[in-house]
């Protein structure tokens, strides 16, 4: 499968994996200041911006596309859906994955009685419904959804309304909402073996800050970042503050 890939800067590899609905050019302000001393990897996800659509958006299918695409030692900073993605590829390609930087992310994003950090699947499969009969404004609610409770709110939405068709229309979104319902990827700690920064918002409605601090706790080698007046999108939110924290990790494992 032919991913859609963004690629600037040189130096050692660093992939950005986008969260649900979005696509790699959501991270361009991101990899613009890290393309001084990186090889920078945006991508578009399966059925997201500009790559093809899966009908198997499973998360073993999209790992093995993604690690015959970079078949090389990388450093993978993933998003929301796409931080989900990254834990299984550094469970399933260790020689591959050397750190991982997670954003807002979870290894189970549905709330169950073990695991309450995160919203109710109702929540999602109402999304999953919306999109067929209104595409458009399903997608502009649930990036809504993801500023609600941080300061300037309306800027980073406004950003983000900006980025999310740049692309192109996506194609194959259902798939991944379906994955984000079923994954659990909380049996994988133990094998997730390289260093990991996590990087959190407390007023996150998506993702709440226990999910974060769950993994801080339960991976070997995890460093916690915790942004008191953010959201669902630090990197976006609070770019100041968190391009310096990340460049400190990745520079930390290059």
């Amino acid at each position: 499968m032919n991913l859609f890939v963004e690629t600037l800067g040189q130096g050692s590899n660093v992939v950005l994996l986008h969260g649900w609905g979005l696509h790699g050019g959501v991270f361009k302000r991101v990899a613009a200041a890290l393309a001084a001393d990186y090889c920078v990897h945006l991508v578009d996800l399966p059925g997201h911006g500009a790559s093809p659509a899966l009908t198997d958006f499973s998360a073993k299918t999209v790992i093995d596309i993604l690690n015959q695409h970079f078949p090389l030692p990388v450093q993978v900073v993933g998003w929301s859906l796409g931080g989900l993605l990254a834990q299984y590829w550094a469970a399933r390609y260790p020689q591959t994955v050397t750190s991982l930087a997670l954003i807002a992310s979870s290894p189970r994003f549905v709330r169950e009685e073990d695991w309450p950090y995160a919203q109710e699947a109702a929540t999602i499969q109402t999304v999953a419904n919306n999109l067929e009969q209104a595409f458009e404004q399903t997608l502009e609610r649930f990036l809504g959804l993801q500023m609600l409770g941080a300061p300037a709110a309306r800027d980073t939405l406004k950003a983000l309304r900006a980025e999310l068709f740049a692309h192109g229309h996506p194609q194959g979104l259902l798939p991944a909402l379906q994955l984000l319902l079923s994954a659990d990827a909380r049996t994988l700690m133990p094998d997730i073996c390289c260093p990991v920064t996590l990087f959190y918002g407390l007023r996150d409605a998506i993702t709440p800050i226990g999910a974060g601090r769950w993994l801080a706790q339960h991976l070997s080698d995890a460093r916690l970042h915790e942004f008191a007046q953010a959201s669902h999108a630090p990197f976006l939110s609070h770019e100041a503050e968190f391009i310096p924290l990340l460049a400190q990790h990745l520079d930390a494992h290059a």
